[in-house]
């Protein structure tokens, strides 16, 4: 088991898919089932033990600031505001954020991210499977079959060892990526600050067999458009996954 006692809530990006919803707000401050998106990440690092976060802000980062300080000083996580004057996307904005996640591996979830756990928390469940001697990531997947919304071809495949790999050309991969994960800070080796997405990191990890994940057992919303948005409120509305929440 992993200890997560530091994570980081990515919330810095235009949500350009999203608007009108996100034209004078970010889109982590939208709301599902009466919190924002913000919040109910932060509240599942709290439950997975993390003490420690960070949250970046780039697009209404003002507003960001603000959701941030209402949870209030003695809410759980802590949360160190990573302002971003320029978008470092998601690899430079996590390799900002370094210094404040600690020498161990740490949790990382969109500010997008809305999932509800299976019989075992998803983050828990990544922290008891990660292994710093075999892996440099370890990403919660989702079946794309079970997935409303216009996802494309997929995300990635999985070995029966939990090794991903990208499709091949004109392949559609059976998994999409949750926006969940667990990262060890030796990913980072070598890069350097700026804007560049993860996604170079995991290829890097593809090729030395470092990266693996786990496919969640519980609900997972795809949140992209605001038709996305409405089916979710509505699937939390008539009790498709309250039993779960």
């Amino acid at each position: 088991m992993t200890p997560l006692s530091h994570g980081m809530v990515l919330a810095a990006g235009l949500g350009l898919r999203m608007r009108p919803l996100t034209q004078h707000t970010a889109k982590p401050l939208l709301r599902l089932n009466g919190r924002s998106l913000l919040d109910h990440a932060l509240d599942r690092l709290e439950e997975a033990g993390v003490r420690d976060a960070v949250v970046n802000a780039h697009w209404q980062a003002d507003k960001v600031a603000l959701a941030t300080k209402a949870r209030g000083a003695a809410a759980a996580p802590r949360i160190h505001l990573q302002r971003e004057e320029e978008l470092l996307e998601t690899g430079g904005g996590v390799l900002r954020a370094l210094p404040h996640l600690g020498p161990g591996p740490f949790a990382v979830a969109n500010g997008d991210s809305m999932w509800l756990d299976g019989p075992t928390p998803a983050l828990r469940r990544l922290a008891a499977a990660f292994d710093p001697a075999a892996m440099d990531g370890l990403l919660l997947l989702v079946r794309s079959a079970q997935v409303e919304g216009e996802l494309g071809t997929g995300d990635f495949l999985l070995d029966p060892l939990g090794r991903l790999r990208r499709p091949k050309e004109r392949e559609v991969a059976p998994y999409v990526f949750a926006g969940v994960q667990v990262l060890a800070p030796a990913l980072f080796a070598g890069a350097r600050p700026g804007r560049f997405s993860l996604n170079r990191l995991y290829d890097r990890a593809i090729a030395a067999g470092r990266l693996h994940a786990l496919v969640h057992d519980g609900v997972w919303f795809h949140l992209s458009t605001p038709p996305d948005l409405e089916r979710a409120e509505a699937a939390m509305r008539d009790g498709l996954a309250k039993a779960l929440f």
